[in-house]
């Protein structure tokens, strides 16, 4: 058997915060994905969390994961499994779910999940509970656990009715050791055993895109907590492509298929072709994503060469990072020129260089306007002037506020 393992495709992402939206690039993946598929021969797609990026996408996000689904599913003669991450609204995501198995579609959006026993497109699912499936597809019976987003709530709610005085002091990725450990006695030696989860592994690589909050401290899970039974582990979370650290498992994380950050720059995007029997160790393949718009980060010496850099570039699509060495701030007019040069310039860093002496020659506070200040402190963090309509914003806000506290003055003397 043949199954595809892939996740954190983030639909609806903007880069790195800003309004750049990386929907065509998202596009362009979910085209090329369905066709790595086809050729490949696969008979299931596991989808391991963050189908979007947020608890409520654009409606063009969720357009695009239907399609793809359908395309996926091949009128059903293909099994996928979807599991919901911790970027999804878990009853969003399933919403779907009843006209979606009709097409060989299977969603999960909590722990507690279930996915009902009966016909799926041209597959069974023949048994199932809560986290736990067993799936007849294609003369094989593939049993799989499944762990959607795990968060501290919604794993106390696994674990509410059983608890003892004892169990209530296990850390979190004790108590994840022991959900994957009781899931697992559905594992048989007659059977393909497959995990899927969105969880973050202690000791994985990380990178800037993921929302640091969301890793490490008590939401970490140690290796020794996934499932041994396990012959293929499919993660989601991480966004670089790897394998788990310190574990002889088949446990990897597919990463996301796009860069959605400049520190993602320095390795390539894939997805994971996986060949399972029953009884036998897993097959891992990496299958490498085309580039659709390349994130690349400029260094140059000086504004000159960071303007003719932006016009030899003009036509290439790409998103760039400008960093930049100069004596000067950099002002509006050089700003908007690059932006004419060189679109989608997605941020412009200066170098400047004897900084910190220049900033001791700042006037005293004392000495400046409220405006001036700002400016000032505008400069200090982008490096750049603020634009007139933002300085005009900033006044009408500020002198706003002042007229406010004189009547407040007023009102006390009054009292």
């Amino acid at each position: 058997m043949r199954i595809m393992h892939t996740s954190d495709w983030h639909l609806g992402k903007n880069l790195e915060g800003t309004k750049n939206s990386r929907l065509d690039e998202q596009e362009k993946f979910l085209a090329e994905f369905v066709d790595i598929v086809e050729k490949s021969n696969i008979d299931m797609v596991i989808i391991a969390g963050d189908i979007y990026d947020n608890s409520n996408p654009p409606a063009m996000a969720e357009k695009l994961f239907y399609e793809t689904l359908k395309k996926l599913s091949n009128g059903g003669n293909r099994a996928v499994l979807v599991i919901a991450g911790n970027h999804d609204n878990p009853e969003r995501l399933i919403a779907a779910a009843p006209l979606a198995s009709e097409q060989g579609v299977m969603m999960l959006g909590t722990p507690k999940s279930v996915v009902e026993p009966g016909r799926y497109g041209n597959f069974e699912v023949v048994a199932s509970g809560e986290g736990w499936l067993e799936v007849h597809l294609k003369g094989e019976k593939v049993v799989i656990i499944a762990l959607p987003y795990p968060s501290e709530k919604r794993l106390n709610e696994v674990f509410i009715e059983k608890d003892s005085d004892e169990e209530r002091k296990n850390s979190y990725s004790e108590r994840i050791g022991q959900l994957f450990e009781s899931l697992s006695s559905n594992y048989r030696e007659d059977t393909i055993n497959i995990a899927v989860s969105h969880i973050y592994v202690m000791g994985s690589d990380r990178s800037d895109s993921e929302r640091q909050i969301e890793l490490g401290g008590s939401l970490a899970v140690e290796p020794s907590a996934l499932p041994k039974k396990a012959q293929y582990i499919a993660l989601g979370h991480l966004h670089r492509p790897q394998r788990i650290r310190g574990t002889n498992l088949k446990a990897y994380y597919a990463g996301s298929p796009i860069q959605y950050s400049k520190s993602e720059v320095g390795y390539s995007k894939s997805v994971n072709v996986v060949e399972l029997k029953a009884g036998s160790e897993a097959v891992v393949e990496e299958v490498y994503l085309s580039n659709y718009k390349p994130i690349e980060i400029w260094k140059c010496k000086s504004i000159d060469e960071a303007l003719e850099r932006c016009k030899e570039n003009s036509e290439r699509d790409i998103w760039v990072y400008l960093e930049i060495e100069t004596d000067e701030y950099i002002s509006q007019e050089y700003i908007k020129l690059m932006n004419e040069y060189r679109k989608d310039i997605v941020e412009i860093v200066p170098k400047i260089r004897g900084l910190d002496q220049e900033e001791e020659e700042f006037q005293s506070i004392s000495d400046k306007s409220i405006t001036e200040l700002f400016r000032d402190f505008y400069i200090s963090q982008r490096g750049v002037e603020p634009r007139e309509e933002l300085m005009e914003v900033f006044a009408e806000l500020a002198y706003e506020g002042e007229d406010l506290g004189e009547e407040e003055d007023e009102r006390l003397v009054e009292e």
